[in-house]
């Protein structure tokens, strides 16, 4: 999967340390309405596909140095942190039916006055990107169908509902109905043979552009 990490490289341009305009949401409503508290001292760094393999959870941790307090409420309670223009999500605010992403930040993205966020796929999207013999289970909050083998390198889109908080997988219908107002793209993307992030993520940000 070395396109999907290459493709997050150029989404986001943003890994470690930062002195850069940090602001953190407490909820979905203070990240839709644009009303956070700003920050300096966050620190940004990228999971190991051992890390995410063994113990679950999405692409990025963001704690503060030397303040477990504050490092706590990213944990926890923080919906999302905003570095620069880079977005990242709190996956362990976010569900897609009744199955959790497990812990730690999620990149995302704004298109067209929406949210997509990138993480493992889960549920019956899960199932549909292994093969049976690479279903090996984790437990815990990451639920029943991540598996820790297979699904370590596979991301997938989610748009998230900014009324309800709930995800919903951005397939190749949803991806069609998104792209109805561009018919090339729609197209285009009709010619696709993948639902992976680095091929969903190359037509929203079409959109994004389109739409500005």
């Amino acid at each position: 999967m070395k396109r999907w990490w290459s493709f997050v490289g150029l989404l986001f341009l943003f890994v470690g340390q930062c002195v850069a305009q940090q602001v953190l949401y407490a909820t979905l409503k203070d990240l839709v309405a644009g009303r956070g508290d700003t920050l300096t001292t966050l620190k940004v760094e990228k999971r190991s596909k051992n890390q995410i393999c063994l113990l679950g959870g999405a692409d990025y941790r963001i704690t503060v140095e030397n303040n477990s307090g504050l490092s706590r409420y990213l944990r926890s309670r923080c919906y999302a942190v905003k570095v620069d223009t880079a977005l990242y999500v709190n996956c362990k605010k976010m569900k897609y039916k009744h199955f959790r992403f497990g812990k730690w930040y999620a990149p995302a993205i704004w298109v067209a006055g929406k949210i997509y966020f990138c993480a493992q796929p889960i549920g019956s999207v899960a199932g549909s990107c292994v093969t049976p013999t690479d279903a090996a289970k984790l437990g815990g909050e990451v639920g029943t169908a991540i598996a820790s083998s297979g699904l370590v390198n596979i991301r997938v889109f989610y748009e998230l509902n900014l009324v309800t908080g709930k995800a919903e997988f951005v397939g190749k219908e949803k991806m069609l109905s998104l792209l109805s107002d561009f018919p090339d793209l729609q197209d285009a993307f009709l010619k696709e043979s993948s639902e992976m992030a680095d091929v969903v993520g190359k037509y929203l940000m079409q959109i994004k552009k389109r739409r500005k």
